[in-house]
């Protein structure tokens, strides 16, 4: 029992042991890994929603060993095209990132977003698994290890006005994502202007832009039925979300906490493949009930001519990413003729 031993004021070393053993004693039986999680998108998306599940899944299998905190809305000041630095440099441990806008890393990072490559959520979940280890490997390369996917449903056109036909996008100013969109649009006769998420409300309030290349999904998240009366369903691309971890965060875990990392990584990636897939109906469900106007399907004609004016960008990319993306495209293409 602790109340036998006695401490002795003239006897420095054994007070300084028997200091050192009540320490011991009052040490809990683990120290929990605290992490900061960045994500520039709002509480209510899909993608906080699949980190939250994620984080979850970790608190539950670790015990609540390893202690994650998401930021949403961009809170720590850093958006999708900063956190592939910060987490690099242990600024943020984690971060959900949207892959277009890491293109002037790794021309790899703008395939999800090739236009009307893969439109639909299993086309995308395909690509996405035969192209994976050419993510993973990026990261790797950069002090970081890929964790998940996080998908978007499909990417069309918010305006202020109908968009069903090329003449509706003739110097039409609207937001793209990447570099892909940019060259999109400008084919199309558009005049759009690249913006981070955080800018887009913004852009809209004063005027700066007046149509949106984005999901139903987030135009949804981000009311724009304030600003925007129409949704044309063009479905463009299934872009992606990267959840990516700082390299040296995660060895300096357990090898039991880094097996359960993991583990819930494994599972998050399943399970937002299969949210993403039944979002679609609660997103039109929530634009008509602000009277926004669908046009889903487009015009065949329109979708055609849309098409066309994506063709150079995705032959470009091929140009700049080379044989591997030469090679991921083509077994893409033979699985989906198959």
């Amino acid at each position: 029992m602790l109340e036998k031993f006695a401490i002795y004021p003239g006897n420095m070393l054994i007070n300084s042991l028997v200091a050192l053993g009540l320490s011991a004693l009052s040490v809990p039986a683990y120290s929990a890994s605290s992490m900061d999680f960045s994500n520039e998108y709002n509480a209510s998306s899909i993608h906080a929603q699949g980190d939250a599940w994620f984080i979850d899944r970790v608190k539950e299998l670790t015990d609540g060993q390893v202690d994650i905190t998401l930021h949403t809305g961009g809170s720590l000041g850093f958006r999708s095209a900063d956190n592939f630095y910060a987490v690099a440099d242990n600024a943020v441990q984690i971060a959900d990132s949207l892959s277009g806008t890491l293109g002037g890393i790794d021309p790899i990072f703008l395939l999800s977003s090739l236009p009307f490559v893969a439109d639909d959520v299993e086309s995308a979940h395909r690509l996405y698994d035969i192209a994976r280890p050419e993510y993973a490997k990026v990261f790797e390369d950069n002090n970081q290890i890929l964790l998940y996917a996080s998908p978007w449903p499909a990417s069309g056109i918010w305006s202020k006005n109908p968009v069903t036909s090329m003449q509706d996008l003739q110097g039409l100013k609207i937001r793209s994502y990447d570099r892909n969109g940019t060259e999109t649009l400008m084919n199309a006769g558009a005049s759009p202007v690249k913006l981070s998420w955080a800018d887009v409300v913004p852009q809209l309030a004063t005027g700066g832009i007046e149509a949106v290349l984005t999901s139903a999904e987030a135009g949804a998240n981000g009311s724009f039925w304030e600003h925007l009366n129409d949704f044309s369903a063009i479905n463009y691309a299934v872009p992606l979300n990267m959840v990516h971890m700082n390299r040296d965060a995660f060895d300096d875990l357990s090898e039991a906490n880094q097996q359960a990392i993991l583990q819930a990584a494994k599972e998050t990636d399943a399970h937002n493949w299969e949210v993403v897939k039944q979002r679609l109906k609660k997103n039109y469900a929530q634009l008509r009930e602000h009277q926004v106007a669908i046009h889903d399907p487009i015009p065949p004609e329109f979708q055609a001519s849309l098409e066309k004016a994506a063709k150079p960008v995705v032959e470009n990319w091929i140009e700049t990413a080379g044989e591997r993306g030469r090679d991921i495209l083509e077994q893409y293409r033979s699985q989906e003729a198959e």
